[in-house]
């Protein structure tokens, strides 16, 4: 009866308990879902950029700039700045740029072979050619000055012999061992009076002429031919070509005689005519003038004499084509347009820098070759003029075309890995009581 009751008593208290909410249970939830794998991203593939296909002619190419050399800044200019170009032939000239490509300047060797090819074009079709390949320069001097000066030279054919004699006894020689480059040697007096002038220049001597005017000709000029008179008495011909100089500052031999009163005009003719009257004095005459120009020989068969000497370029001249420079200024084997007008009358044409000259000094000076024998004499012995140069130098190479895009590369989509399923226990939540516990 007392166990009774005290169970009795027991699950009223609990109900009660219940019904006042002070023992709560927490609810069991269901576990969540696993979530699905995100979908895989599609390849991304590199989308290249459309090739270019314009080709070298349409493409920009480098402006020009003005260019400095150690005598001569050159000026880019437009063509219609050239007076008188266009009213030239250049298949006249056209020799005369294949001779200087047998020994091209570096810059111009990959023009020669297109040269070549315009050899029996047209005029005009070479003259649009110069336009696409080549850009003018205006020739200044350091400071600026555009104008020099313009004479002329020919090629003499001089009476000479091997061995000295009563007659010709005033000596060519050939470059000696001793001269040092760009070293100053003795000068002409010091090399007909000194000892060791004599012994340094002993066994030298070309070939021996019979004026002291021929000399200074030949000096001048800078190229001869020489009818020689061999100890056999059998004739040979010689083309000498200038090799170098003594250093020496040159000096006008006819201007010495005209301060003197000696003459009154400073051609070889009144010169020749003095020595003619003076004959023990030729000396003095050729002591006038320090300088001293030393050759070299190439024989040659009186068959090649039809052809120009060869020049210090190393190739053969061409009459009115051809013009001795500075090197200083402009490189050989350089096409040049000339202007220049004087008593000689308006040249304005396409010459060919292949020559030099130890009077040749200077940015804008050139020396013109007019041609062989006593006509070509008495014209470069007139010309004496201002002048104006330009060089025309190959346009720089067009820039070159763009790279081609790399070919399209699939990248590989990420890896993705769905999360790993998760246990019963692992995603159902603990029993959380709130609330006193009961003892």
């Amino acid at each position: 009866m007392v166990l009774s009751a005290r169970l009795l008593t027991l699950t009223v208290l609990c109900t009660a308990l219940s019904g006042c909410g002070l023992l709560k249970v927490a609810p069991t939830a269901p576990p969540p879902a696993a979530e699905a794998p995100p979908p895989a991203p599609e390849p991304v593939v590199a989308t290249p950029e459309p090739a270019d296909t314009s080709s070298e002619a349409d493409l920009p190419a480098p402006q020009p700039v003005a260019l400095t050399r150690k005598k001569s800044r050159w000026v880019p200019v437009e063509w219609h700045e050239l007076p008188g170009f266009g009213n030239d032939s250049p298949e006249q000239a056209w020799d005369s740029w294949l001779h200087s490509c047998s020994r091209p300047p570096r810059e111009f060797a990959r023009l020669c072979g297109e040269v070549r090819q315009q050899r029996n074009t047209p005029d005009a079709d070479r003259l649009e050619w110069m336009k696409d390949n080549l850009q003018p320069y205006r020739v200044e001097t350091l400071r600026g000055n555009r104008s020099g000066l313009l004479t002329g030279y020919f090629e003499p054919t001089i009476a000479a012999r091997r061995q000295r004699d009563f007659q010709f006894r005033y000596p060519v020689y050939r470059q000696p061992a001793t001269l040092k480059p760009r070293k100053r040697w003795y000068s002409r007096r010091e090399m007909d009076t000194l000892p060791a002038a004599m012994k340094a220049l002993k066994g030298h001597a070309i070939a021996w002429l019979s004026s002291p005017v021929e000399i200074l000709m030949l000096q001048t000029q800078g190229n001869a031919v020489l009818r020689i008179t061999e100890p056999d008495e059998s004739t040979s011909y010689a083309r000498l070509q200038f090799a170098n100089t003594n250093m020496n500052q040159a000096a006008s031999a006819g201007k010495w005689l005209q301060a003197r009163g000696e003459i009154t005009n400073t051609n070889w003719d009144t010169m020749q005519e003095w020595v003619d009257r003076n004959p023990q004095r030729g000396h003095e005459l050729l002591w006038a003038n320090p300088q001293v120009v030393f050759f070299r020989e190439q024989p040659v068969v009186a068959s090649d004499l039809a052809r120009g000497p060869q020049g210090a370029h190393g190739v053969p001249l061409t009459a009115r084509r051809s013009i001795a420079v500075d090197r200083d200024s402009i490189p050989f084997g350089t096409p040049v347009w000339m202007a220049s007008t004087g008593t000689t009358g308006a040249l304005k044409k396409l010459v060919f820098a292949q020559d030099t000259g130890g009077g040749i000094q200077g940015a804008v000076r050139a020396d013109f070759y007019v041609g062989s024998g006593k006509d070509a004499g008495e014209l470069a012995s007139r010309i004496r003029q201002p002048l104006q140069l330009w060089v025309l130098w190959p346009k720089p190479a067009p820039l070159p075309p763009a790279l081609p895009a790399p070919l399209p590369v699939a990248v590989p989509a990420a890896i993705v890995r769905p999360p790993p399923e998760l246990t019963h226990e692992e995603t159902e939540p603990p029993l959380t009581v709130t609330g006193n516990s009961a003892h």
